[in-house]
């Protein structure tokens, strides 16, 4: 009977530093487009930005977790050796996931109407969209999972 080959997954400090240089870089890179281009008064979008920053950093460690724990079992591969499709697919439903969760905060949040916050939900999912994908490969870059010795 041959072995089954579950790779090493990101260590707890590892995904926690993962959350929160994602969550920081995100901040600084999404608040000040989102308060020039949504109208919602500064004070009022950032501190709708750091409820999301939250709600997308509970999201981003349980999703990305399970994501490379899949992953891992269907082809054996860590994260750090994902194939660009599936970063692409990656993103997306990192983003998607995130849309329906945060798009009922902006409508309480900001009194925007369901339409005007679904837009403005769109534009920060694609922006982060965007930024998830190149975060996540440099991410995986410069803090490659290390591999566990096997045993005999």
């Amino acid at each position: 009977m041959s072995a089954v080959h579950h790779p090493t997954q990101r260590s707890l400090l590892d995904r926690l530093r993962q959350v929160a240089l994602f969550e920081i870089g995100g901040l600084l890179l999404i608040s000040p487009p989102f308060v020039w281009l949504s109208g919602v008064p500064a004070v009022d979008s950032i501190g709708l930005l750091l409820i999301l920053a939250l709600i997308a950093a509970l999201w981003n460690g349980g999703y990305n977790t399970a994501f490379d724990w899949i992953e891992g079992r269907l082809t054996g591969r860590t994260a750090d050796h994902r194939p660009w499709p599936l970063r692409v697919a990656h993103a997306v439903g990192f983003e998607g996931g995130l849309l329906l969760m945060t798009l009922p905060v902006i409508v309480l949040w900001t009194h925007m109407d369901w339409l005007s916050a679904l837009v403005a939900d769109i534009g920060l999912a694609l922006a982060y969209m965007v930024y998830a994908f190149g975060f996540n490969l440099a991410y995986d870059r410069l803090f490659p999972i290390a591999a566990q010795p096997s045993n005999p």
